[in-house]
């Protein structure tokens, strides 16, 4: 503001030198007194502005056409004033100089008044609502001024004014791009994050709105990370009222998924924990962090249900290997998929009130988000601390509310995580997988889908980063059990929906935590090949083929009980019959499985050396480099190992 002032001296400084040279006119004196009169009035808004807190991208702009149309009046003023006869003679000033003169001093007259008013009418109630129209500066650039006008009021106003222009600005981020990197880069971005953490509630959740529409690509959320974002959003997370909350949270995911870069600057300000605690409320316990991951062991937890009911639990339960897998006993297959969830919740209430309060698991279907928050409901002596976050009045919100947060808040942490380690770390070490365990299994809509496609995300950087996968789905840990327990629920039902895709995925990423003894994965898997949709079988075969893939340390064991489960005949169909990526997928699990056990007696009677014969001499399949680097060592192991018996299979 202080550069603004210093650059309004000059113009001020113009317009009464051109009052002074107008009295002083010789020639055309009348016009140059219209023109003294246009000035005249023109210094006092000058001298209006230099007191004024103005918007400085437009005051700019103003002040320096401003100063252009003064030269030019002191110039032509000048060329009036008594110098001699001489200069009088030899000076001509066309006809028209003075009325072109005169709309361009009206033209910054109305520029300048509009700059003032839009700075100063949205404090003025009784002219809240009057349309403060388009100065004559705007001719040219309507839409931009019309952007002006918003962010003006957006520093200037008080709060109502402001939250109407927030919807203002929601209205033209929503037309097109370049509307939204206008209103960044006429600084737009800083009054919206001080009026998302200070303004009234509409307010607060049209600014999360239009910053969410802003961050269409990486440059513009480059920008508003510098522009103090994660910290704003922070604040509000920490402290807002739900409903700005869940929009900010949906904000963060679009600005995460925008630009992947920016995940880093949202965890430095603590973004994944307090959003972790969004959707830990009132589905989990409110520990500040998931104890028993980290302080007890999944043994001590069984002891304890042990000693408490007086019953012995099954030794075999949970055993686990040195390859991270997970055993379930041979036999329990139709056990309850939450046997172990609720063991861990039971015995954790029991040891957080004394073994006298009560955590219930709440309702009994996936309805349930809309009485509950869909998950586990907490004592209120739990209620005052969550990760940080305030969570005074929450338990009074409405149940859409609460769905809508937990939704938003999931779908942010899916953005956050994907592809980001340290996040996905940070994520594991909280409540979070448990949290994405109920609500998948709990949850309804948008909270069943965002969780699930947050686990896909973890799940897939597991895949890749084998300390992840061993600190986050390690046999010990409870929250992973509950989480495989979901996924495969999931895949088991085998219902073409949403969450169908992300939960076959999940489970292929997490193949290698997977013992040989753990048989209940690849059934359902196997099933999914006979699946009418192209995509289900598609995926089934790819997360089929990171159990069998020679990566996988178990793949031999793998390839057998794929076989086992009826894999052969089904991939037979889909190489022949399917569409042509779903051809790939099944002829790539073919080969691995070809290579693993080619002496098998199924892989004979499907005739699955035919099957690679006469995909050899598909084009189209040999030009996948994968099928070109597997297919003839398949080809020759096959043969290698069924010629002796091939008459008898044929």
């Amino acid at each position: 503001m202080d550069d603004l002032k210093q650059i309004l001296a000059r113009p001020i400084q113009l317009a009464e030198q051109v009052i002074k040279w107008s009295d002083e006119a010789y020639t055309f004196r009348q016009e140059c007194m219209e023109l003294k009169a246009k000035v005249e009035r023109l210094a006092g808004l000058l001298r209006q502005a230099a007191r004024a807190d103005l918007y400085e991208r437009p005051a700019r702009r103003i002040f320096d056409d401003t100063e252009k149309a003064l030269d030019k009046a002191l110039a032509l003023v000048d060329k009036c004033r008594a110098h001699g006869l001489v200069r009088r003679v030899f000076t001509i000033i066309p006809a028209g100089s003075f009325k072109k003169m005169t709309n361009q001093l009206d033209n910054s007259v109305g520029d300048l008044s509009w700059l003032l008013r839009v700075s100063s009418s949205a404090n003025d109630d009784d002219d809240f609502d009057a349309h403060i129209g388009l100065p004559p500066i705007a001719q040219n650039e309507p839409i931009l001024f019309l952007i002006w006008e918003q962010i003006a009021v957006l520093y200037t106003g008080n709060l109502e004014a402001r939250a109407d222009a927030a919807a203002s600005l929601v209205s033209l981020a929503r037309d097109n791009d370049r509307y939204s990197k206008l209103i960044i880069e006429e600084d737009g971005v800083p009054p919206l994050l001080k009026l998302v953490k200070e303004g009234h509630l509409e307010g607060q959740e049209n600014c999360a709105l239009a910053i969410g529409l802003l961050g269409r690509d990486p440059e513009c959320v480059e920008q508003m990370v510098q522009a103090g974002v994660c910290l704003a959003f922070a604040k509000v997370l920490k402290e807002g009222p739900m409903k700005v909350q869940a929009m900010v949270a949906w904000a963060v995911s679009e600005l995460a998924a925008n630009h992947p870069k920016s995940q880093d600057a949202f965890a430095q300000h603590n973004v994944i924990r307090l959003l972790v605690g969004h959707i830990a409320f009132e589905t989990v316990q409110e520990h500040s962090k998931y104890a028993i991951t980290s302080k007890m062991s999944i043994h001590s937890v069984l002891m304890d249900k042990k000693n408490s009911t007086g019953s012995a639990v099954q030794p075999d339960l949970l055993d686990a290997g040195e390859h991270g897998g997970m055993r379930y006993p041979a036999g329990h297959a139709s056990q309850s998929k939450n046997e172990i969830h609720s063991l861990v919740q039971s015995t954790m209430a029991s040891k957080s009130t004394g073994g006298s309060g009560k955590h219930n698991i709440s309702g009994s279907g996936k309805h349930n988000i809309s009485s509950n928050g869909g998950g586990v409901v907490a004592t209120k002596q739990h209620n005052a601390s969550l990760s940080g976050t305030s969570t005074r009045g929450r338990e009074f919100e409405d149940p859409e509310t609460k769905a809508y947060m937990k939704a938003n808040a999931a779908k942010a942490l899916w953005q956050l995580a994907k592809g980001n380690a340290a996040i996905c770390k940070s994520i594991t070490e909280s409540r979070a997988l448990l949290c994405f365990a109920v609500l998948l299994e709990k949850g309804e809509g948008d909270v069943q889908y965002n969780s699930a496609m947050a686990l896909m995300e973890i799940c897939c950087v597991a895949e890749q980063n084998s300390d992840l996968r061993r600190s986050a789905f390690k046999p010990t840990s409870p929250a992973a059990r509950a989480v495989v327990d979901q996924l495969l629920r999931v895949v088991e039902k085998a219902e073409y929906d949403d969450l169908l895709i992300p939960c076959i995925i999940s489970l292929g990423c997490l193949s290698r935590t997977f013992r040989a003894t753990e048989t209940r994965i690849i059934g359902p898997l196997v099933k999914l090949l006979d699946e009418r949709e192209a995509d289900v079988s598609r995926e089934a075969a790819i997360a089929l083929t990171k159990f069998a893939c020679t990566d996988n340390y178990l793949h031999v064991d793998h390839s057998k009980a794929i076989i086992s489960a009826g894999g052969a005949k089904h991939l037979v169909q889909l190489v022949y019959f399917s569409e042509q990526v779903v051809q790939i997928a099944s002829l790539t699990l073919v080969c691995y499985i070809a290579h693993n056990v080619p002496d098998s007696e199924e892989l004979a009677q499907a005739e699955i050396l035919t099957v690679l014969e006469w995909a050899s001499k598909q084009a189209y399949m040999m030009q996948d480099p994968v099928i070109d680097n597997l297919l003839p060592e398949a080809k020759i192991r096959l043969e290698l190992y069924q010629s002796r018996g091939a008459k008898g299979y044929h």
